[in-house]
């Protein structure tokens, strides 16, 4: 059974629409591509995976439950964790509250203990503070834990918002452009660190980017976008060589 199954998914806005028709299966430990050009959509069929848009036509299938409708928070509940295109980190927050609340849902004492101030509140404190250390040390940001967010370098907020998402115990992970603003020797840094994140936590992932070499590097198959619609899927090799791709997206320098 797949992991994720998305079937005649559709999404319009005021009568346009931005996805249509969409058909995707994810099986478990999997690492798969969703490409296009700008305003393809890819983007919007995160929202959607989210609960961030209510489809307008189609369900997904996550885990054997149909999603359709749940909010955000409770997709989050479900083991599905996403990163954005534009950072979105608590920039006025230190760097491990970042990873604290995301963690919190994990915290098994309730608000009244919290208010009360019993000893599971301060038993959960200590784990929350524990475990999110630990999710900053593999990131290489423990150091800089009790430092505002918004102060890191793009780099580093980068790597906390993917430290945040994982704080969360997903099994499938989003990661939208996770490479947005690095240099060569920062995106083949990244390369390696979503294939060891994957081994690590087991994890099953999904991923929008528009760094071909990350793409092709990492990716076991690829799902193209394009008007909102799959114009092609396949293997990296099966992408490279799709005519279909090539005019819509990568273009003749890059094959």
């Amino acid at each position: 059974m797949a992991l994720l199954k998305v079937e005649n998914l559709s999404k319009s806005f005021s009568g346009l629409k931005a996805v249509s028709n969409l058909e995707m299966e994810i099986k478990e430990g999997e690492l798969i591509g969703l490409i296009g050009p700008n305003g393809a959509g890819k983007t919007t069929v995160f929202n959607l995976l989210t609960g961030v848009y209510v489809p307008t036509e189609g369900t997904i299938t996550f885990q054997g439950k149909k999603m359709n409708g749940l909010p955000p928070y409770k997709v989050s509940y479900l083991g599905m964790a996403r990163t954005f295109q534009n950072i979105r980190l608590f920039g006025d927050l230190t760097v491990i509250d970042n990873v604290k609340i995301a963690y919190h849902q994990h915290v098994s004492y309730n608000t009244l203990t919290g208010i009360l101030r019993l000893p599971g509140f301060f038993k959960g404190e200590a784990e929350m503070e524990q475990k999110a250390y630990e999710f900053l040390k593999i990131f290489g940001l423990h150091e800089k834990a009790n430092e505002l967010a918004k102060n890191l370098p793009y780099g580093q907020q980068r790597r906390l918002e993917i430290a945040r998402a994982l704080a969360t115990k997903p099994s499938l992970l989003l990661l939208d452009e996770p490479a947005a603003g690095m240099n060569p020797q920062e995106t083949q840094n990244l390369m390696e660190l979503i294939r060891w994140i994957r081994k690590e936590f087991n994890l099953t992932i999904l991923l929008i980017e528009h760094d071909m070499s990350l793409v092709m590097g990492v990716c076991e198959r690829i799902y193209v976008l394009d008007y909102g619609m799959v114009i092609a899927h396949g293997t990296p090799d099966e992408i490279k060589t799709n005519p279909k791709v090539i005019e819509a997206y990568l273009g003749e320098e890059a094959i």
